[in-house]
């Protein structure tokens, strides 16, 4: 999930449309073990220039059933990086090549109050 090259782009509606598509497939998947889905990022901002490559968080209630959510991200093709880094929450990575679905990088985190 390491980008080499960054290309920004004006503010595209398609990006709502694909983040859309995307959680559709996650919440049939994922429904009744995650809190929400949502799109953050530039991407997420109306009118502001962005690299086109969707950020999305599901958000968890806690880690008690991670690795349930792991296997069901699996079977959909993503596989955990870790938390790169970044304590708290843990990044999914797919096979863009294989993929049908817009550019994204994935996270899973608890909610935070």
């Amino acid at each position: 999930m390491h980008t080499k090259h960054i290309e920004i782009e004006n503010y595209d509606p398609k990006w709502l449309f694909n983040f859309n598509k995307i959680k559709n497939i996650l919440v049939a998947k994922l429904d009744g073990f995650v809190l929400d889905i949502e799109h953050v990022g530039s991407t997420a901002v109306v009118g502001l220039c962005a690299k086109p490559i969707l950020d999305i968080d599901v958000v968890i209630k806690d880690y008690s059933n991670f690795d349930l959510i792991k296997r069901k991200l699996s079977k959909l093709g993503y596989t955990c990086e870790g938390d790169l880094g970044i304590p708290d929450r843990f990044a999914f990575c797919y096979d863009e090549s294989k993929s049908k679905l817009f550019r994204h990088h994935l996270y899973v985190c608890p909610v935070f109050f």
